[in-house]
């Protein structure tokens, strides 16, 4: 939805305390939309919205055409405008727009929406304009953009890179500028973006709440006096405000005269080629970073420390090869790379990392010449006492960053005495066993038709996919199936007086496609962590089988969740989320021993579904229990297992057994809990698409020799 007039003023963007490196890159590509916008990783409650919002503020006001739908400048206006040609229209002046894009939203209500009826029967190409049109020349912001569909952020994400939209249906198509700054917010606890989606935002910025008493004080008072009095709060910070616009616009008429001498560009391909990122996006948002951040100083000439702030900013998200490595960069290794590639090239022989003044300007870059931390703060009742500086060039440098740890867990606790832990178990087992690398797996799926969410796993009624039949739309036509419409015109043609060559197509004419994809599902891990699992090589291998089928889930967009069971009962490790590295923080952390309640953790498999199906009826669940299948401890610990896994069962809940027994003995117990679960029983081996993939091979072979 677009930004509504409001009567209450934003949070002011000079009073938001602390998250130096997030005011930058925001402020930078303000300077710079060229930049590529910015990606707001961060946990729940650190205000990255309220910086956001109150951004659009500081930006200056736009002058379009009067009754242009799509804001077209009045001295450049778009060739291709739906609603043009314009001719002599008159010029109005309108704040900069931040337009919002929910998470919900449909493709139509994103790049908008053509008129098939009329685009079949008259010819006529109407267009209702969408979020893209609107947030032409202003400010696109998406929260929780890691929940968005992914087409709907490939869509979005071309959008920016083209600095157009393009819509088509059935060969009709519509063009229109779409320029803007866009902004995403995300909790990567909520699930991940696709490495190659990270790549297309082009700075990232991780943050997180401050463990300073003193200055979570100020933030409450703050927001306290906000609340109290939002036009007399933002009246208080209206002259920081107004300085800072002022220099926003002072640093964009600057940047075209910013000089990007061969020594910056060679230390920006030395640095992108040490840290092995791939394709040269990363060298070109570093560049366009760089002279960003001179321009911001008040300088024509990028220097050492723009290479290094920029790097800092654009390259730590594009050194991710899978969704367990953390986001981050070596700060040591940056900065050998650019001594050596920049030692002898003289930039200004200042090796100082501090410049002239806390911004790296001639001035101090503040009108206090404040120190880094954003100026003086305000007295404790809400109200400023000097003015607070906006962020500068090297604020990181001075600040330590909290990546999130997804790839290293903390230190595990140690591990309890297991309780008359069975033959095998070792008294003491240590906790923190490593994982075998991962490695591909089969596609474990849900069997049947669903109408869930798309992903990559099972089968399933989507938005996109093949196309399997056509019906009439249920509410706005979607994907138009055109053979379909025109046999359902066809027989009436007469009847409505068709001369001409056009169709004659009615409302009730109109035909959608009914396609057939594959959806997400919530894959629910049950873990075995008992003692008849604890030998070190042994539960190395399973958590490495886990650790597959949580990247296999992650590639396959599914949500997660992770219940573990040992001693007398079990808990549940991860709530279903989207977030994989939290269920690999988990799984690393995984202590093992004791006795193996296997009816406990199906029961409490049993309650997590229950409530998931609540959540989300539409996301079918499939259920992975990692076990060799035995069961002790307790009454009946057998009966009570069997009778856990036929409730399951009669739910229709789809599961599959992976067979952890090993040895030259089997019991074969893991095969009759999957029976007992009406699913199916693989060992680890059979677990590995390589080995499916040689067993196919086998077959086809015997075969063609018969």
């Amino acid at each position: 939805m677009t930004t509504a007039h409001n009567t209450t003023p934003q949070y002011p963007f000079t009073a938001v305390v602390g998250m130096d490196d997030l005011r930058l890159a925001l402020l930078l590509n303000a300077v710079s939309p060229a930049v590529g916008g910015v990606l707001v990783r961060g946990e729940k409650g650190t205000a990255k919205s309220t910086a956001v919002r109150a951004l659009s503020a500081l930006m200056p006001a736009v002058d379009v055409i009067s009754g242009c739908r799509f804001a077209c400048a009045p001295a450049a206006p778009d060739p291709g405008c739906p609603d043009g040609p314009h001719g002599t229209g008159g010029v109005e002046e309108r704040p900069t727009r931040m337009v919002e894009l929910p998470v919900g939203a449909s493709e139509d209500r994103l790049v908008g929406a053509l008129d098939i009826e009329r685009a079949l029967s008259e010819g006529v190409k109407a267009f209702e304009p969408g979020l893209l049109a609107d947030a032409h020349r202003g400010i696109l912001y998406v929260d929780e953009v890691n929940l968005l569909h992914d087409h709907l952020v490939d869509l979005l994400l071309d959008a920016a890179a083209m600095g157009a939209s393009y819509v088509e249906r059935e060969g009709v198509s519509v063009r229109h500028a779409a320029r803007f700054l866009l902004v995403g917010t995300m909790n990567p606890e909520e699930g991940e973006l696709r490495p190659q989606l990270l790549d297309r935002f082009g700075l990232t910025v991780e943050v997180a709440a401050s463990r300073e008493p003193d200055e979570r004080v100020t933030v409450v008072r703050r927001r306290l006096a906000y609340d109290a009095d939002p036009a007399g709060f933002a009246a208080d910070w209206a002259a920081e405000e107004d300085a800072l616009r002022g220099r926003i616009a002072a640093a964009r008429e600057l940047l075209p005269r910013v000089t990007l001498g061969d020594a910056a560009l060679r230390q920006i391909a030395a640095t992108c080629a040490a840290f092995e990122v791939d394709g040269m996006r990363a060298d070109i948002v570093m560049a366009r970073t760089a002279s960003a951040l001179a321009a911001w100083a008040g300088r024509t000439d990028v220097l050492e420390e723009d290479v290094r702030q920029a790097a800092l900013l654009a390259l730590p998200h594009r050194r991710r090869r899978n969704p367990f490595d953390a986001p981050g960069l070596d700060e040591e290794k940056l900065d050998r790379t650019l001594e050596e590639f920049g030692a002898d090239e003289g930039t200004d022989g200042d090796d100082d990392p501090e410049p002239d003044g806390p911004d790296g300007g001639p001035d101090g870059g503040g009108p206090d010449g404040g120190g880094p931390e954003g100026g003086g703060h305000p007295p404790q009742d809400g109200g400023p006492a000097e003015a607070p500086l906006p962020p500068e060039a090297e604020l990181p440098h001075q600040q330590e960053r909290e990546a999130p740890q997804t790839s290293q867990a903390p230190e595990p606790e140690p591990e309890p005495e297991p309780e008359s832990a069975p033959q095998g178990a070792a008294a003491g087992e240590k906790a923190a066993v490593g994982a075998t690398e991962p490695f591909r797996t089969r596609r474990l799926d849900v069997p049947g038709l669903g109408e869930g969410a798309d992903g990559r796993r099972s089968r399933a009624r989507t938005a996109h996919g093949r196309t399997t039949g056509a019906r009439r739309p249920q509410g706005a036509l979607g994907k138009l199936h055109l053979a379909a419409t025109v046999q359902a015109a066809a027989p009436h043609q007469r009847a409505r007086g068709r001369s001409g060559r056009g169709l004659v197509v009615r409302r009730d004419d109109l035909r959608e496609a009914v396609r057939e994809g594959r959806e997400g599902n919530l894959v629910l891990f049950v873990v075995d962590a008992s003692g008849s699992m604890a030998a070190r090589k042994r539960m190395s291998a399973v958590k490495g089988a886990v650790l597959s089928l949580l990247l296999d889930a992650y590639q396959r967009r599914d949500k997660i969740g992770l219940i573990t069971f040992r001693g007398t009962g079990a808990e549940l490790a991860l709530p279903p989320t989207s977030s994989v590295e939290a269920g690999a923080a988990r799984l690393e952390q995984l202590p093992t021993g004791g006795r193996t309640p296997l009816s406990e953790g199906l029961l409490r498999a049993h309650e997590v579904l229950r409530v998931e199906r609540m959540r989300d009826a539409s996301r079918r669940p499939l259920l992975v229990v990692v076990t060799d299948g035995r069961a002790t401890g307790g009454p009946e610990p057998v009966v009570r297992a069997a009778r856990a896994a036929r409730l399951l069962a009669g739910e229709g809940t789809a599961s599959v057994v992976v067979d952890c027994e090993a040895g030259p003995v089997r019991l074969g117990l893991a095969g009759e809990l999957a029976r007992e679960l009406q699913g199916t029983a693989i060992t680890l081996d059979e677990l590995r698409a390589d080995s499916v993939s040689a067993l196919v091979r086998t077959v086809q072979g015997n075969r063609k020799a018969a």
